[in-house]
């Protein structure tokens, strides 16, 4: 036995049993790079059909709200995206394992539908789940990442909001790692064993029970084991001659009754996920991993990142993403034609603290559950979204859901306050409602120019709550030097607020400045700025003013 770091074989055993870290934790382990597609550079505008139709879908209705968006002046006021969330699918993979819609509801396909809704000024967004079946129980991604978005981009999709539910989280065992060898293809290269890398963490090299013949007549007799749980890692270091794909093969001993996962990292940067199924009955096996390598010295880290469910989830968003990025690069190569970037939202219900690495894995993410169509839902989702400012950015947003503006039992205040609270927090503005049938004030409230411009403000930030109470207030640094101001009285009874100025110019958050006169961004109209500093605030309302202009 080959003890490290003063570990012995018991004491790592009971460390690899003990249960998932409580508190969900985070690590950066590795790429927490910004996701850097260059879309979304403000927040995703649109329509989506699951808040008033769920399952209740076609691509007539598709079609006509398209139409209709664009008829009524929406389409113009910003709102590009025709998102198709659950159900428009068929049941089962076809032939070749792609998604397909549904025959009957969906009979001339995504693609030309997508071609349709373009024909209306607008792009067409999708819906699948990070699992093994979708909400309502339709084919889902996990196991085809690639496939999906090479299937999207070849339909010209141009969104892609990807779902939680059946989600399966990846394990947190790591395989016995006896050695691995460089080389080009066709060849196995060179050899290195467990003994030769560098530990870190839990990780400890152990003498083994049995000895590892691999096909040239190498014999491993050692292996590095704790790699799980993102708590140790194995790295070895190879001297590439020239710049391109190589084969890293890892020898592993030891799988038998339940499945494994690592990650092979190159050079801290790019990670080949490998999953090894539960049940192989041999005590050594090999995976050959073509990764790219540089002209040079190496780093080959292994490990198993998975710590706790949290860190499921960052890595599987993340990997989509990469899958997301590269296919449509490859169709767009392989065809010949302009490349058609998607915006990935993650739709992870904020389970996993995705607003710590959202920004590497995506363009948006949802940072609760679901929202309900009134108020109480409305604010309970504010509540927590409101206190995430920090961690958006162009290209990068918190997500507090869809609109319901318009929608169930919302009334017209609590509606406009809805609109612009997500308006303030630059959160994406994805309508729900029946465009066809809304009312003249509703369509007037989601076609205010005074607040999207707010939302769609480039310097990127998301609002800061600078007091909080019955009535709250929030600041939004703007392009120009300007600065929206919201008052919300959360209560039921009308409210009397009172903005300082000293407050203002003491906030670092913002760069307020002075000026004579503000804008009404619910009114849409300018007013002395004498006048906005105190007054009355009707219940379960908002006033909301732009400052600097």
């Amino acid at each position: 036995m080959i003890k490290r770091n003063g570990m012995c074989p018991t004491c790592y055993a009971k460390l690899i049993l003990q249960p998932e870290n409580p508190n969900k934790n985070v690590p950066v382990l590795y790429n927490n790079k910004p996701y850097d597609n260059g879309m979304a550079l403000t927040p995703p505008m649109g329509w989506s059909t699951w808040n008033t139709f769920q399952e209740k879908i076609d691509q007539e209705m598709i079609l006509q709200m398209a139409q209709v968006m664009k008829e009524k002046g929406l389409v113009a006021a910003g709102y590009e995206y025709m998102n198709i969330d659950d159900c428009w699918e068929a049941k089962h993979r076809n032939i070749r394992n792609e998604l397909e819609s549904d025959a009957v509801t969906f009979p001339d396909g995504i693609k030309k539908l997508a071609e349709r809704v373009n024909a209306c000024g607008m792009k067409l967004g999708i819906y699948s789940s990070n699992g093994t079946l979708t909400c309502q129980d339709y084919p889902a991604t996990l196991g085809f990442e690639y496939l999906d978005a090479y299937t999207f981009a070849k339909w010209g999709v141009e969104y892609w909001k990807l779902d939680y539910c059946h989600h399966v989280e990846i394990t947190r065992y790591a395989p016995l790692v006896a050695g691995i060898a460089v080389g080009k293809r066709g060849e196995r290269g060179k050899i290195y064993s467990a003994g030769e890398g560098l530990l870190s963490g839990n990780a400890n090299v152990f003498k083994t029970r049995f000895k590892y013949h691999n096909s040239e007549g190498h014999i491993f007799n050692t292996h590095v084991s704790g790699l799980d749980r993102g708590l140790g890692s194995v790295e070895f270091f190879h001297a590439a001659d020239e710049e391109g794909e190589h084969v890293v093969s890892v020898y592993i001993h030891e799988v038998k009754n339940y499945e494994k996962f690592f990650v092979i990292v190159i050079n801290d940067d790019i990670a080949y996920p490998v999953h090894v199924p539960a049940g192989i009955r041999k005590d050594e096996y090999v995976f050959p991993i073509p990764v790219e390598l540089v002209k040079g010295v190496n780093k080959i880290k292994i490990l198993n990142p998975i710590l706790n469910s949290s860190t499921s989830d960052m890595f599987q968003y993340q990997h989509v993403g990469k899958c997301i990025k590269q296919a449509t690069a490859d169709y767009a190569r392989d065809n010949n034609v302009p490349e058609k970037k998607i915006v990935f939202s993650l739709c992870e219900w904020g389970s996993g603290k995705p607003y710590l690495w959202g920004a590497s894995a995506g363009n948006l993410w949802r940072t609760t559950g679901d929202i309900s169509a009134n108020y109480e839902s409305m604010l309970k989702i504010y509540e927590h979204n409101v206190t995430l400012y920090a961690y958006a950015s162009p290209g990068h947003w918190n997500d507090p859901d869809m609109l319901e503006v318009g929608v169930g039992d919302m009334k017209y205040n609590e509606s406009e306050s809805h609109f612009a609270l997500w308006c303030m927090m630059a959160a994406p503005l994805i309508l729900g409602n029946d465009i066809r049938t809304m009312s003249p004030e509703i369509c007037a409230l989601i076609k205010n120019g005074d607040l999207i411009s707010i939302n769609q403000d480039r310097l990127g930030k998301q609002a800061k709550r600078i007091k909080q109470g019955d009535v709250d207030y929030l600041v939004k640094p703007l392009t120009g030097g300007k600065t929206a101001v919201c008052v919300f009285n959360k209560t039921e009874k009308q409210q009397f607020y009172k903005i300082k100025e000293s407050e203002l110019i003491a906030e670092e958050y913002i760069n307020y400045k002075a000026s004579a006169v503000a804008r009404d961004a619910i009114a849409q109209k300018t007013i002395p700025s004498a006048i906005i500093w105190k007054g009355n605030v009707a219940p379960r309302s908002v006033k909301v003013f732009i400052l600097g202009v």
